[in-house]
C-alpha cells in the first residue's frame, strides 16, 4: 500500500500512545470504532469508546501509570481499508530511570479506515515475558533502550 496510508497508521498508533502517556482516557477511547475492542495487559476487555473510557479513567485516576516507549515493527495492509500494526513497547516506572523488562509488551492494532480517518478496531496488549528465555527478554529490552532519550 502507499506510504501516506502507512504513515497515517503510524500516526494513529503514536496518538493513541500519546494519550496513554498523558493519562488521557478520553483521548485513547476516541481512537476506537464504535464496535472496537481493547484487550489490556492483564487480559481485561473493553468494547467501544465508552467502555474503553470507563475502563481507563479509574486506572489513570488511581495509579501513576508509566509512559510507553514503543517501536513499530510492522504495518501490514489487509485491504485498502484495513491494516494490522505490530509494535513492541516498554515502560519506565515512576521513580526509576530504566525500562522494567517485566513490563515489556507486544502491541497489536487492527485499524480500519472510516470516512473521517483511521480508527482502532482492536488493540491488544500482550506481555512479552518469554518464560524461560531470558536472552529474549534482554534482546527485547535492548531494542527499546535505543529509543530512550540520552
Amino acid at each position: 500500500m502507499n506510504i501516506e496510508a502507512t504513515q497515517e497508521i503510524r500516526n494513529l498508533y503514536q496518538q493513541f500512545l500519546n494519550a496513554w502517556n498523558e493519562r488521557n482516557a478520553r483521548g485513547m477511547a476516541d481512537h476506537f470504532t464504535e464496535d472496537g475492542e481493547m484487550i489490556g495487559y492483564d487480559g481485561s476487555q473493553a468494547f467501544g469508546p465508552d467502555e474503553v473510557y470507563s475502563h481507563l479513567e479509574p486506572i489513570f485516576s488511581s495509579f501513576p501509570t508509566p509512559p510507553y516507549y514503543a517501536k513499530v515493527k510492522n504495518v501490514s495492509f489487509l485491504s485498502e481499508d484495513a491494516v494490522i500494526l505490530r509494535a513492541i513497547a516498554g515502560m519506565i516506572p515512576m521513580g526509576k530511570t530504566e525500562l522494567s523488562p517485566e513490563l515489556n509488551t507486544h502491541h497489536t492494532v487492527v485499524a480500519v479506515k472510516k470516512e473521517t480517518g483511521w480508527f482502532i478496531k482492536l488493540f491488544q496488549n500482550t506481555p512479552a515475558q518469554f518464560h524461560g528465555r531470558p536472552e529474549l527478554v534482554e534482546k527485547f529490552t535492548d531494542e527499546l533502550k535505543k529509543l530512550l532519550p540520552k
